[in-house]
């Protein structure tokens, strides 16, 4: 089990990161949610990992916390919610605001995430408000990140590919991005991802 990676940052496409330690280059698959505090390219970070073992695939998911694995890894318990979806419901919220969710049974909320119906909301609710009261309440103290509403048509193309990734149809991810506010100036696609994922919920 790879249970942290420290190394310097080669590759940067949202949701994936590629690390190099000790030589060798790992593919993560990292939260957006976290993605956006990381280091920039050619600079060290440090990741907490879980890796997943499929029979097609061998997947390494990074956190910038351990409170944001404990979280992952308490829903990808669940049955139904697997490494994906729980990926994309990170990279949709901040883990203070699905636990905020789940305490106040917003599923109107939750059904605005990628995958995530009506059944699967209340599975959710069900399911992590009983697992929330065995962890300690300061586990998911994340910190919420705001950030201005900005336009880049160089970056739309890997932004709505990102939204993709996680979940999204493509049409819906194109209908995010074109709904943020043009008058801005340009920015890069780590901030149109955020502010999209912001505005859907």
């Amino acid at each position: 089990m790879i249970g942290r990676l420290k190394g310097n940052i080669l590759e940067k496409q949202p949701p994936l990161v590629l690390i190099e330690a000790h030589g060798v280059g790992y593919e993560v698959h990292i939260p957006m949610t976290c993605f956006y505090e990381l280091p920039e390219l050619n600079h060290e970070a440090v990741l907490f990992t879980h890796f997943v073992v499929r029979e097609d695939a061998q997947l390494l998911f990074g956190f910038n916390n351990k409170e944001e694995r404990v979280l992952f890894r308490e829903l990808i318990k669940i049955n139904g919610v697997g490494p994906k979806l729980a990926l994309a419901i990170l990279s949709g919220m901040s883990a203070q605001q699905f636990v905020k969710a789940v305490e106040k049974e917003e599923i109107s909320t939750l059904i605005k995430l990628p995958s995530v119906g009506k059944k699967t909301a209340e599975l959710l609710i069900v399911e992590m408000k009983d697992r929330f009261k065995k962890l300690q309440s300061e586990l998911f103290s994340v910190k919420n990140c705001t950030v201005s509403v900005l336009k880049s048509n160089s970056a739309e193309v890997e932004a709505v590919a990102a939204l993709v990734s996680l979940g999204y149809k493509e049409q819906e991810a194109k209908r995010m991005i074109r709904r943020l506010d043009k008058k801005k100036p340009p920015v890069d696609c780590e901030t149109l991802i955020r502010e999209a994922l912001r505005t859907a919920i």
